[in-house]
Parts: structure tokens; C-alpha cells; sequence
């Protein structure tokens, strides 16, 4: 067995992926027993919302570290022409403007690290689900014999979450990608909030440049480009897939409205 088998074995099963189809299963059978309808669908959402709360602390560190980063931007930029003949006169300055503000630089790349796991796993948890005929894997690691599944209703409203947009013959199916895409522009445009201010010598706040051609292209692909994609995955992906993500883009766009009006 390869140190990758070994680690999904011994670590990403137990700790990750079975956790989230114990949770998955246990949801829809609560909502069964309290008889509210669309039990799986809902299940769905439930879910989502405890992943988000639970990782709301990472979030929110994520969010206002990127909220400091963008206010301190301007001053990077003024240190950047300032040392632009002295690199490390410059990485000095920067250094210590991040130490001021509270900045870990590296802390981005540590939240992403936590969080990719867990995607990953409610994707493979979902699929799983939305896939025919894995009701047996599915029940194999289920940690109670009560919470056994015999069968799972996919409907959810008017819609089958186990069905594609592509695949799917009603009109309002597309109604889901273009739902999934527009959330995602949103989310995005939130996310890039305005360049932020400095004050000139004389007292009077200008905006700074938010950047060079290249910072100018990424952002509009951001903007743009990245909401068609998964517009695309969302119309080719089952349906229950999309609603996990709108909730979790629902999530984001709240959480980033509150800190960025502070």
C-alpha cells in the first residue's frame, strides 16, 4: 500500500469523508422522523451550515487578514516606490508594516491547507450520495446500525438533486447554473471591495492604483471568468452539488458584507 492509500485509509476516511456520511445520513433521518419534506435536500443544507460553522474561525481570520491586507495596501505601494532600488530595504519596511498591522503573510496559505480537506470530502460525500446504486458503500461505514438508508429520495422542491441540469428536461433546471454563476460574480465582487484610501500631504485622501496590468487581468478573470466556470460545473454537475455550494457562497457573502462595512 502507497503512503497515499495509507493516508486516505488511516486518516481522510475516518477523520473526514465517513464523518460527513454518518452526519449526512443522521440529518435526513432526523428530519424524516419530524416529518419535514425534502428530508435529503435539506439534509444537504443542514450540513453545509455546520461545516460553515465550524470553520467560521478560519473564515473570519481568512477575511480580516485579507481586510487589513487591502487597507494596507496603499502604503505597500508607496514603500514599493519608495525602495524600488533596494530590495531589501523594501522587504524590510513591508515586514515591519505587517508586523504593525498584525499580518501573518503566510496565514492565507494555512487556511487554505485546513479547508481543503474538508472540501474535498463534502464533494466525495455528496457525489456519493447523488451517484445510483451506492446505498451499500454507503451503509458499510455507517457508525450505528439505526441510521442504515434503504433508499434516499433525491427530490428537493421541483428538482431531482441527483440529475444534471444537462441531463434534465424541464426549463427550470437552467435556472440552477445561472443561479450558481450570478452568486458567484456576487460573491466575487464583494470579495474585491474598492481601493482603499490614503492620505497625500496635504491632508486630502486619494485613491491608490490598484495595480499593475497583470493584478488589473487576474481580477477580471476573478470577476468574470471564475463565475462562468462554475456556472459551467453547475450545469453539469448534479444538482445537489450546486445547492451545497449556493449555500456555502451565501455564507461567504454575508460574512464578508459584515467585516468589510466595519
Amino acid at each position: 500500500m502507497n503512503p497515499l492509500e495509507l493516508i486516505g485509509r488511516y486518516i481522510y476516511d475516518p477523520f473526514f469523508f465517513h464523518p460527513f456520511i454518518n452526519l449526512l445520513v443522521a440529518f435526513t433521518k432526523l428530519f424524516l422522523i419530524v416529518k419535514i419534506p425534502w428530508a435529503f435536500g435539506f439534509a444537504i443544507v443542514a450540513l453545509t451550515a455546520l461545516i460553515r460553522l465550524i470553520l467560521h474561525p478560519f473564515f473570519d481570520k481568512q477575511i480580516q487578514t485579507s481586510k487589513k491586507m487591502h487597507d494596507l495596501k496603499p502604503h505597500l505601494d508607496v514603500l514599493s516606490q519608495k525602495h524600488k532600488k533596494d530590495p531589501k530595504k523594501l522587504q524590510a519596511e513591508q515586514m515591519r508594516l505587517y508586523k504593525e498591522a498584525g499580518i501573518n503573510p503566510a496565514s492565507g496559505c494555512l487556511f487554505v491547507i485546513i479547508q481543503m480537506p474538508i472540501f474535498i470530502a463534502l464533494y466525495q460525500t455528496l457525489s456519493l450520495f447523488l451517484t445510483t446504486g451506492n446505498i451499500e458503500k454507503i451503509n458499510k461505514v455507517l457508525y450505528f446500525p439505526f441510521l442504515k438508508i434503504q433508499a434516499l429520495d433525491p427530490s428537493f422542491f421541483v428538482f431531482n438533486l441527483g440529475v444534471t441540469p444537462a441531463q434534465s428536461g424541464p426549463w427550470y433546471y437552467y435556472l440552477v447554473p445561472l443561479i450558481t454563476a450570478v452568486l458567484q460574480y456576487y460573491q466575487t465582487v464583494v470579495t474585491m471591495p474598492a481601493p482603499a484610501k490614503v492620505e497625500n500631504k496635504e491632508g486630502e485622501k486619494k485613491v491608490e492604483n490598484k495595480g499593475g496590468d497583470f493584478q488589473q487581468a487576474m481580477q477580471t478573470q476573478m470577476k468574470y471568468i471564475f463565475p462562468l466556470m462554475i456556472g459551467w460545473f453547475s450545469y453539469t454537475l448534479p444538482v445537489g452539488l450546486s445547492l451545497y455550494w449556493n449555500i456555502f457562497s451565501i455564507f461567504s457573502i454575508i460574512q464578508y458584507k459584515r467585516v468589510y462595512k466595519k
